[in-house]
C-alpha cells in the first residue's frame, strides 16, 4: 500500500509526463504537417508559375527563355533540380543545383506529387486555352525524416529534464501539502475508534489547510446538531441535482440547435463559395474569349486595310510608276477590300448590338413565300454565274412569327455560304417543312465538300472561317455567329448536319403563326375609311415600312380616300430623303427598319429645318408600356401599335390632319 506522499508524487509525475507528451507531440505533429503542406503548396505554386512563364517559350520554341526561367530556381535552395518537357514529352530545358545529379525522368507524368526518401517530385502540365503545351518537373529536398528525428531527440531531452525537476520539487515540497492532511487523518481515526468528539486536529499553518482543520474541528463540534440539517440539505441537494439535470438538458438542446445552425451556415458558405468559384471561372472564360475576339477582330480589320493602304501608296508614289491598266487593277483591289471592310464593320456592329441587348426586333407574321422570292432574286444571279442550280419550293404559304428584315438577313447569309462553298456545277436546295407542331423548319442544303466533326465544333466561333481564309472566297467569319444570335432573338433554333465529301444542311426553326385578320363591322374597308377620315383637303402621307404586308394593309385603307396621297419608303434612309423631297403633311414610321431605326430617322428629321415641323406617328409592333413611353419621349406625335386597330388608326390620322389644317388657317389669318 502506497502512502499519500508517494501517490502525490506519482500523480504529479504522471500529470507532468502526460502534459509534456501531449503538448510536445501536438507541436511536433503540427509543425511536420505544416511543413509538408507548405512544401507541397510552395512546389505547386512554383510549378504553376513556371508553367505560365514558360508557355510563351514553348509556343515559340525558345529553349533559351525556358532555361532562363528555370535558372530562377536558384533563389529557392530547397529546389534541387527542374525541367520543362514539351507537348511530345521531350526534355525542352533543365536546371540542376550545384552538387545535384543531373538525372531527369525519361518522360513526364500527369499532374502528380511523389515522395521518395528525402526527395519530393512534382509534375504539373502546362495548359493554355485547352491545349497541352508541356510539363513542368521539379525535384526538391524533403527533410521530413530528419526533422522528425531532431524533434524526437529534443522532445526526449525536454521531457527528461522536466520530469527530473518535477520529481525533485514534489519530493521536497510534498510534505507542506500532506502534513495537515496526515494530522486530520490521525484525529479522524481516533474519533472513529473512540467516538470522542472532543478531539481537535492541531493547526499548523495559516493557509487553506488551516481552514480545513478549523472546518474539521467545527464539524466534530456540530455533527450531532447538524444531522437533521444534513437530511434537509440532502433533500435540497436532490432538488438542485434535478434542476441541474434540467439545465443540462436545456444546454444540450441549445447545443443541438447551435449545431444545426452551424451546419446550415456551413452549407450556405459552401454554396456561396461554389457560386463564387463558378462566377470566377466564367469571368476567366469571358476574359479569354474577349482577348481572342479582339485579337481576331484586329487581324480581320487589318487584312483589308493592308491592301487598301498598300495599293494606295503605290498609286500615290512617284518612285513606283505604274501603267493605266495597273492603276485600274490596284483601284479594283482597293474597292474590293473597302467593300469587304464595310461588310465586316456592319456585321461587327450588328453583333455588338445583339450582344449588348440593343437590337430591337419587330416580331410579326411574315409570309415565307414573299421572303423566299426576294432572297431567290438576290442570290440566283450569283449562283448562275458559278454554274450552281438553285431549287426553291414552288408554292410556300407558311407564315412565321419573325422580324422580316432579320429573317431575310439570316436566309441570305445561309444561301450565300451555300453558294460560295459549293462545288462547281453543284446545287443549293431550300426546303420548308413542319418539324414539330407549330414549328416551321427552313433548311438550306448544298453539295459542297462538307464539314468534319472538328469544324462543326468551331462553326459558330467569331472570325473562324474553318480553314477557308486562303480559299479566295471573301468572308468575315462572323456571319454564322450573327445568324445564330438573330435566330435566338426571334425565338427560333438553328442547327447543322454535314458529311465530308457529300455536303452540309443548315436549318432554322421558327414558330408558325397566322396572318393578322382585320374584322370591320358595319361596312367594307372603303366605306369605313370614307366615313371615318371625313372630308378634308388634299394631304400627302409618307409611310416608312419594310414589311410589304403591312404596307399593303395601309394602302388598302387609304386608297378609298381620293384626297389622300400615300407615299412609301422601305427603309429609314429612303424615308428621310423622300420626306425632304416631297415634304408630306404626315409621316407614319415603323421603328424596326433596316440600316437606321425609326427613332434615329425621327432625330434626323427633327434636326432638319425643312422637315422639323412634320408630325411623325410611330406605327410599330413594340407594344410594351416602356416602349410607348420611350417613343413618346423621343418626339413621336402619336404612338400606335400593331396589329393595327382601325378605329385608333383612323382617329389618329383624322385628329393630326385636323390639327395641321387649323394651324395653316391660323397662319393665313395672321398674314392677312
Amino acid at each position: 500500500m502506497h502512502s499519500l506522499r508517494q501517490k502525490l508524487v506519482a500523480v504529479v509525475m504522471a500529470t507532468t509526463l502526460t502534459a509534456l507528451l501531449v503538448s510536445v507531440g501536438a507541436l511536433i505533429g503540427y509543425d511536420l504537417r505544416q511543413y509538408h503542406r507548405a512544401l507541397l503548396g510552395d512546389m505547386s505554386t512554383q510549378a504553376e508559375l513556371l508553367g505560365h512563364m514558360t508557355s510563351a517559350a514553348l509556343t515559340f520554341d525558345d529553349a533559351r527563355l525556358a532555361g532562363e526561367n528555370l535558372a530562377l530556381l536558384r533563389l529557392r535552395p530547397l529546389v534541387r533540380a527542374g525541367a520543362i518537357y514539351d507537348a511530345r514529352g521531350k526534355l525542352f530545358a533543365s536546371y540542376v543545383a550545384p552538387g545535384e545529379p543531373s538525372e531527369f525522368p525519361a518522360a513526364p507524368m500527369g499532374d502528380s506529387v511523389q515522395v521518395a526518401g528525402n526527395k519530393l517530385y512534382q509534375f504539373r502540365r502546362i495548359v493554355e486555352n485547352g491545349e497541352l503545351l508541356g510539363t513542368v518537373y521539379l525535384r526538391a529536398e524533403y527533410a521530413m525524416m530528419s526533422r522528425t528525428i531532431d524533434y524526437a531527440l529534443m522532445a526526449l531531452l525536454i521531457t527528461t529534464v522536466a520530469m527530473l525537476l518535477a520529481f525533485l520539487l514534489t519530493r521536497r515540497l510534498g510534505g507542506i501539502v500532506t502534513a495537515p492532511i496526515f494530522a486530520i487523518a490521525g484525529v479522524a481515526r481516533e474519533v472513529v475508534s473512540t467516538r470522542d468528539y472532543s478531539r481537535r486536529a492541531p493547526r499548523t499553518s495559516d493557509d487553506e489547510a488551516a481552514e480545513l482543520v478549523d472546518s474539521f474541528n467545527a464539524m466534530l463540534t456540530e455533527i450531532e446538531q447538524r444531522t437533521g440539517e444534513l437530511e434537509n440539505s440532502n433533500r435540497a441537494i436532490a432538488r438542485e441535482a434535478q434542476e441541474r439535470a434540467s439545465a443540462q438538458q436545456e444546454v444540450m438542446r441549445l447545443n443541438e440547435q447551435l449545431e444545426v445552425r452551424v451546419h446550415e451556415r456551413t452549407l450556405q458558405l459552401e454554396t456561396a463559395n461554389a457560386e463564387l468559384e463558378v462566377a470566377m471561372d466564367e469571368a476567366r472564360k469571358a476574359n479569354h474569349a474577349k482577348s481572342a475576339f479582339l485579337s481576331a477582330m484586329s487581324h480581320e480589320l487589318r487584312t483589308p486595310l493592308n491592301a487598301i493602304l498598300g495599293f494606295a501608296q503605290i498609286l500615290t508614289s512617284e518612285a513606283l510608276p505604274s501603267t493605266l491598266a495597273q492603276k485600274k487593277e490596284f483601284a479594283g483591289h482597293i474597292l474590293k477590300s473597302g467593300r469587304h471592310l464595310l461588310t465586316l464593320i456592319n456585321e461587327i456592329l450588328d453583333l455588338a448590338k445583339v450582344e449588348a441587348g440593343a437590337m430591337n426586333l419587330s416580331l410579326e407574321p411574315v409570309a415565307l413565300g414573299e421572303v423566299l422570292g426576294e432572297c431567290r432574286a438576290m442570290i440566283e444571279p450569283i449562283a448562275t454565274g458559278r454554274g450552281i442550280r438553285m431549287l426553291f419550293p414552288e408554292d410556300c404559304k407558311a407564315v412565321v412569327a419573325a422580324d422580316r428584315t432579320r429573317l431575310k438577313q439570316v436566309l441570305l447569309n445561309l444561301l450565300s455560304n451555300a453558294v460560295k462553298y459549293n462545288r462547281a456545277g453543284g446545287a443549293v436546295i431550300l426546303d420548308v417543312s413542319v418539324a414539330a407542331p407549330g414549328r416551321a423548319r427552313l433548311s438550306v442544303q448544298d453539295t459542297g465538300h462538307g464539314l468534319s466533326s472538328a469544324q462543326l465544333d468551331a462553326l459558330f466561333q467569331p472570325f473562324n472561317r474553318l480553314g477557308q481564309e486562303n480559299s479566295g472566297e471573301e468572308g468575315t467569319g462572323i456571319g454564322l455567329v450573327l445568324t445564330r444570335r438573330l435566330v435566338d432573338l426571334m425565338g427560333g433554333t438553328i442547327g447543322v448536319s454535314s458529311r465530308v465529301g457529300v455536303g452540309s444542311v443548315f436549318w432554322i426553326e421558327l414558330p408558325l403563326t397566322e396572318p393578322h385578320a382585320i374584322t370591320i363591322e358595319g361596312g367594307t374597308a372603303g366605306e369605313l375609311a370614307r366615313s371615318r377620315l371625313g372630308n378634308g383637303g388634299g394631304h400627302t402621307l409618307l409611310y416608312v415600312e419594310d414589311n410589304p404586308a403591312n404596307l399593303k394593309l395601309v394602302e388598302e385603307i387609304v386608297r378609298f380616300r381620293p384626297e389622300l396621297r400615300l407615299l412609301s419608303a422601305h427603309d429609314g434612309h429612303m424615308g428621310i430623303e423622300m420626306a425632304r423631297a416631297h415634304l408630306p403633311d404626315l409621316i407614319l414610321m415603323d421603328l424596326n427598319l433596316p440600316c437606321i431605326s425609326g427613332t434615329d430617322a425621327l432625330k434626323t428629321l427633327r434636326s432638319d429645318p425643312r422637315t422639323s415641323h412634320i408630325p411623325v406617328i410611330a406605327l410599330t409592333a413594340n407594344a410594351m408600356p416602356r416602349d410607348v413611353e420611350r417613343g413618346l419621349a423621343s418626339g413621336f406625335f402619336r404612338y400606335l401599335t400593331k396589329p393595327i386597330n382601325i378605329d385608333e388608326f383612323t382617329e389618329a390620322i383624322n385628329s393630326t390632319l385636323a390639327r395641321i389644317d387649323a394651324r395653316r388657317t391660323a397662319q393665313t389669318e395672321v398674314q392677312i
